[in-house]
């Protein structure tokens, strides 16, 4: 009984929300929880590493009202990763047509942001941003869980 009365006392322990930039305010319509639907459009899986870090145990992007869901008509956000190849271009822009409105999207990572390493190859149809508007870029090759919360608190306004 002594840990549950800890547990009780201590209550939930979390770190505070980030700083704004003058004028940034979360979307009212999705303040304090988002539900996001991730698409590989042809990465390295590196980015997938850390997106698994980011909602595990250790960095836990749930308790910050972030959850990850399996269909795009459930989801407010879509979090894409890796450069737009050809075979995928048709299907993000099918994903994102599918999400209600308003979505936004999530740029992860530096082959997201500007194709990174595969900019110029013959497979890539460019960077996700001449594909679908992203409205946030998360850099890094691959991006740290830390990075990757913290991109998700600001839209979560946690």
């Amino acid at each position: 009984m002594g840990l549950w009365r800890k547990i009780r006392k201590t209550g939930r322990v979390a770190e505070p929300a980030p700083e704004r930039a003058p004028g940034e305010v979360p979307q009212p319509e999705l303040r304090g929880s988002v539900q996001i639907r991730h698409v590989d459009a042809g990465s390295c899986n590196g980015c997938e590493v850390e997106i698994a870090s980011a909602f595990g145990p250790v960095y836990d992007a749930e308790r910050y009202g972030a959850r990850l869901v399996a269909s795009p008509r459930h989801a407010d956000a879509l979090l894409v990763t890796g450069p737009v190849t050809r075979n995928m271009e048709m299907a993000l822009r099918r994903t994102h047509e599918a999400v209600p409105r308003p979505c936004l999207v999530i740029a992860l990572g530096d082959c997201a942001r500007d194709c990174g390493a595969f900019a110029g190859a013959y497979g890539v149809a460019g960077a996700v941003g001449d594909v679908v508007p992203v409205d946030v870029e998360v850099p890094g090759c691959p991006p740290e869980p830390e990075a990757i919360v913290a991109a998700l608190r600001g839209l979560t306004g946690r």
